[in-house]
């Protein structure tokens, strides 16, 4: 009974220091071609590289302790959607032959084995960080995480009788034979693969049986205080049911047992245009997501080569796909270890969001924005004055209708029930739920449900196009006449994220947008033309093309020897004549400086190329969400916020608005509060070389600043 699958990893390889192409040449001055794929970055790696930097944040010991396990956990579950979705994806085309290389230059099959060599560098980087970082911080702070070796006596008989009562009950052990094939095992469940000598009661001698722990069952078991001598020590399902398993299999003797997690092709597929029922057909699929193809296979690193070679047989999988870790299969589920634990000392401090500037309660906001357009910075202003927009249209007899798009918005919302209650009230109520919100589409179909029949007319966008844009418009009669009221957004409608990410908020009256979001919203409900918007920019039509016509006007401006300047803020960078755009401005003269959170294709400071582009992206407490871009063109300032990333699939695939900021001085607060900031951030910035890694920023000289701290401090703080 090795104790190998708990015990603190040994030291893992540094994160590598080629390129995020590593099939291809690095050249420090690659030619200008928009077509070279040396001057792009693959997809998948950067996405990989993103995590590094969260892992990162795991390690740094200037945050909280606790806040540092909550990263450590927050890089696995990245990892996890990276395999359910994007490396799903590459399986599914290399299996299909598909030669189809991105901007990049690599092939799928390529860069699987690319994403394999890297992923295994991060995952043992994780364990090390957890192993040799984390858990001795913790037990420095009184808080054990115990493992079977160090399990005294007492802790042994409760966890016994633990097993005996909470867990044997519920655990349904599978012998494998031709009468029980091997089972099928859900996505990211936890297991056990059993080794057995001996034979049974029915003269059976199968050697293998597998053991599957019910999700029901808390994965982190607190020890009495009496029985662990302190009062914070905990022990993992998998442990108690390792040092117990031998009572599922009485009269056998078990040779070995070891925790196994596959992760599946979690992706939905569904062909809009052939099926009647939208909401029928999601709900089918998410039947089969947890059934999905194998794409992963996690072992703790005691198991054998001969296990793990039967274990790879059975989900279809190589030794490329094998992850041998020492911890916990699942890093993800020791998140529930910062709840558990009553040490504020340990998290960041809490905070009050301030209540915006303008933004009065109640059936006063009509008035309020009657007279003036109200900005929102969340998370450090708060998300009530939108949920308060919708409770007052929604009891407000002058209210005639309500119309909201929504994405991501939680499975118990106050902006739905807002809107049950209009509906209730009479109000015409018309919601645009986007089903296929990728791991929200359970919780979006049972909101749907809900509205419907509560007389909501509930649409799900266009076929073919996901509807990401976060709208919000009251149509209220003032006077004899129809006025509107709206809220635009780069966030979703979603009360807790608005506590965890960086977004902007309009909330406005101005005629001329509303017009343009009345306009919108009936694209997404009826049929019809694209008529001219007034104020907006909206994708699948005009974002790319305007986005193009912007930089290309700096370029000429540029390069006829006037000032000209871009910034940019947002989470992806992937269009590839976006990013060719950019480099042909960079060789004008135009200075660009971006915050990319997260994916980054574009290839910052070659010579002749890029050497005027700067990348940073910014990692901290907070979730950068926000997506703004100011054009700075002689003389001539354009700054707009949006929904959208610089993406593929934000602007051909979905349907996405960008808005101006209509007011001089709440444009001034979105650039120097969402862009000047985070420019100047030397605490939680990494600065993007032409190589592909990213850099750490630290103060040096400089005055020590980090953007997210600041905003806290400055915003914030007005709640006190």
């Amino acid at each position: 009974m090795d104790r190998s699958a708990e015990t603190p990893p040994a030291p893992a390889a540094t994160p590598p220091t080629d390129s995020m192409n590593p099939d291809l040449p690095n050249s420090p001055a690659p030619p200008s071609d928009a077509d070279d794929p040396r001057l792009y970055f693959n997809r998948e790696l950067s996405l990989l590289a993103f995590n590094r930097r969260v892992l990162a944040q795991a390690r740094d010991p200037s945050t909280p302790l606790l806040e540092r396990l909550r990263f450590l956990t927050i890089s696995s579950l990245n990892l996890d959607e990276f395999f359910e979705i994007r490396v799903a994806g590459l399986h599914e085309q290399a299996e299909l032959g598909v030669a189809t290389a991105g901007p990049d230059g690599l092939e799928p099959r390529h860069a699987l084995t690319a994403i394999s060599e890297s992923s295994h560098q991060l995952v043992g980087d994780q364990y090390r960080v957890l192993g040799e970082e984390l858990l001795p911080e913790l037990a420095k702070e009184g808080i054990h995480l115990v493992f079977r070796d160090s399990w005294s006596e007492p802790i042994r008989k409760w966890i016994k009788r633990y097993f005996k009562r909470e867990v044997l009950p519920v655990l349904t052990p599978v012998g494998l034979d031709p009468a029980h094939p091997f089972p099928m095992v859900l996505n990211k469940s936890l297991n056990m693969i059993v080794s057995l000598s001996g034979r049974d009661a029915f003269g059976r001698s199968s050697r293998m049986a597998v053991v599957q722990a019910p999700r029901l069952l808390p994965r982190l078991i607190p020890l009495p205080e009496e029985v662990a001598g302190g009062p914070t020590s905990y022990v993992t399902l998998s442990s108690v049911i390792h040092a117990n398993v031998g009572a599922l299999f009485p009269g056998m003797k078990v040779e070995g047992c070891y925790a196994f997690r596959v992760t599946r092709n979690s992706d939905l597929w569904v062909d809009e245009e052939e099926v009647d029922d939208l909401m029928r057909a999601l709900q089918g699929e998410l039947r089969r997501r947890n059934f999905g193809q194998a794409v992963r296979l996690e072992v703790n690193a005691a198991c054998p080569e001969d296990t793990c070679r039967f274990l790879l047989r059975q989900f279809g999988l190589t030794e490329r796909e094998l992850y041998r870790v020492r911890g916990p299969v699942n890093l993800h589920r020791l998140a529930v270890l910062i709840d558990l634990v009553g040490r504020p000392d340990l998290k960041f401090p809490p905070f009050v969001p301030a209540q915006p500037e303008g933004a009065p309660a109640g059936s006063e906001i009509f008035a309020a924005l009657r007279e003036r357009d109200v900005l929102l910075h969340h998370p450090f202003e708060s998300f009530s004055p939108v949920v308060e927009l919708l409770q007052a249209a929604a009891t407000d007899p002058k209210v005639l209708a309500i119309k909201m798009t929504l994405y991501r918005t939680g499975a118990s919302s106050p902006m739905t029930d807002a809107l049950l209650e209009a509906a209730r009230n009479g109000k015409e109520v018309t919601a645009v739920i986007e089903l296929r919100a990728r791991f929200d589409e359970e919780a979006n179909i049972d909101i749907a449900n809900r509205l419907q029949e509560a007389g909501v007319r509930v649409v799900y966008g266009i076929v073919g196009f996901k509807a990401h844009c976060k709208m919000l418009l009251v149509v209220r009669r003032e006077s004899g006449k129809l006025r509107r009221y709206v809220h635009l957004g780069t966030g979703n409608y979603h009360s807790r994220t608005a506590r965890m990410y960086t977004d902007f908020g309009l909330l406005t009256a101005d005629r001329e947008i509303a017009e343009d979001v009345h306009n919108v919203f009936h694209q997404l409900t009826g049929l019809g033309k694209v008529g001219n918007l007034q104020r907006l920019v909206q994708s699948p039509f005009a974002m790319h093309h305007q986005v193009l016509e912007y930089i290309a006007d700096a370029t000429k401006a540029a390069t006829k020897g006037r000032p000209a300047s871009i910034q940019a803020k947002m989470n992806s960078l992937l269009d590839k004549q976006v990013i060719a755009a950019l480099y042909e401005a960079s060789q004008a003269g135009v200075q660009i400086d971006l915050v990319i959170r997260g994916l980054c294709a574009l290839r910052p400071g070659l010579p002749g190329v890029s050497e005027n582009i700067r990348v940073r992206s910014i990692v901290g407490r907070f979730l950068e969400h926000t997506r703004i871009a100011r054009f700075t063109i002689d003389g001539e300032d354009i700054t707009l916020c949006s929904s959208a990333d610089w993406m593929p699939r934000n602007f051909f695939h979905r349907v996405e608005v960008a808005f101006p900021i209509m007011d001089p001085k709440l444009c001034k607060r979105v650039i120097e509060e969402g862009l000047d900031v985070y420019l100047r951030d030397n605490m939680n910035a990494w600065e993007l070389g032409p190589d592909g890694e990213y850099t750490p920023c630290t103060p040096g000289a400089d005055t020590p600043l980090s953007a997210q701290q600041s905003l806290l401090e400055g915003l914030a703080s007005r709640s006190h």
